[in-house]
């Protein structure tokens, strides 16, 4: 039961913060990319892989990783904007989106891995 409150604590204040920069990123002059998206995903890699890296575990993973990871990054959005750049037959636009994505996000991960390794000592 403590772990369902720490999650729904966690996630409240990880939707919190991704509507926040969707907010900041709409305000921005147009990008030909989908910024507030990409940002979210890129920076809830890299400090996934600090708590990953770091070995912490309990409440603090539940809080943290289940629940503000899980609400501040954004699978379902991520695919359904590469669907719809695709749809727009925007094709280079989306390779781009996705290779960032995916490259960047798995390299930001690692190097937050290797953080959380180092933080952990």
């Amino acid at each position: 039961m403590i772990d369902s409150i720490f999650v729904a604590v966690g996630g409240f204040f990880g939707a919190m913060s991704r509507y926040g920069i969707s907010l900041w990123a709409s305000r921005r002059p147009s990008s030909f990319l989908p910024v507030g998206t990409l940002i979210v995903n890129l920076v809830g890699s890299f400090l996934l892989g600090i708590l990953a890296g770091s070995h912490v575990g309990g409440a603090v993973s539940m809080l943290l990783g289940t629940g503000y990871m899980g609400a501040f990054t954004t699978f379902s959005t991520f695919k359904l904007e590469s669907i719809q750049l695709g749809r727009k037959r925007e094709w280079k636009v989306l390779i781009i989106y996705l290779l960032v994505s995916y490259i960047a996000g798995i390299m930001l991960a690692s190097f937050g891995y290797w953080i959380g390794h180092m933080i952990q000592g």
